[in-house]
């Protein structure tokens, strides 16, 4: 029978919650670290954006390879927006190659700016590439000192949201803070943290390895700041 059969003396059903009842904190987090230690574990390539807030949502490319070596590339992510920058890591260490992009067309070039286990350090960090290998490890670690909560999912994410804060008195807080969503399987598909929105666009099996897109020199790696301008020579007095 259709619905329009109904009885006028059926009770109508109650209407939904407007948010769902909130998870305990603690659930959250064991969630969480379940979600994590399964993208540790995971092999792909994804595609994803990432909006920075300045109008121009650039691509962001994440792969993990089987034999665990990984690499994410950042269009624009160097010397102050102006440079793309891959961060890679291998059985060798961390380095920070030179990302060709249509706007700035270079032979890439790779320098070891970490051994490996080390964080890139800070004046040439990128920071992008914390959110798929580097937080895993952190939100797996009860001992870390995290506040985790589930949240609603951020506009267009795919499987479940929690919001992460720092409980530690420290200036330096164990994760970057903000919000990370992730699949079923441990797949990151979206997180908003203080340097921008990035979001999953599409995610293929992991290659068995990740090599470096060009060869290794020694010099000095890219910074993040921008660099000094051109100042021209002056012209000499008239004679």
């Amino acid at each position: 029978m259709g619905l329009g059969g109904c009885s006028a003396d059926t009770p109508e059903a109650a209407p939904p919650s407007a948010s769902p009842q909130a998870e305990p904190a603690a659930d959250a987090r064991d969630a969480l670290a379940g979600l994590a230690a399964l993208g540790q574990d995971l092999k792909y390539a994804a595609l994803y954006t990432l909006d920075v807030g300045d109008g121009a949502p650039r691509n962001v490319i994440a792969t993990v390879a089987k034999d665990g070596s990984w690499r994410v590339d950042i269009p624009n992510g160097a010397l102050g927006g102006t440079t793309g920058v891959s961060v890679v890591r291998n059985a060798n260490g961390v380095y920070q190659c030179t990302l060709s992009t249509p706007t700035n067309p270079v032979a890439s070039v790779c320098v070891r700016v970490a051994d490996k286990g080390e964080r890139v350090p800070r004046k040439y960090d990128p920071k992008v590439q914390r959110l798929f290998r580097q937080w895993l490890s952190v939100f797996t670690d009860r001992q870390a000192a995290l506040a985790v909560s589930a949240v609603q999912p951020l506009p267009g994410a795919q499987g479940s949201c929690y919001a992460v804060d720092s409980v530690s008195a420290s200036l330096d807080a164990p994760v970057d803070v903000g919000i990370y969503c992730y699949s079923p399987e441990g797949l990151l598909t979206a997180a908003r943290v203080e340097f921008g929105v990035l979001k999953l666009v599409n995610q293929v099996d992991g290659p068995d390895t990740v090599p470096l897109p060009g060869p290794e020199v020694a010099g000095q790696p890219m910074g993040m700041n921008s660099p000094p301008p051109v100042v021209p020579p002056s012209l000499a007095p008239p004679a």
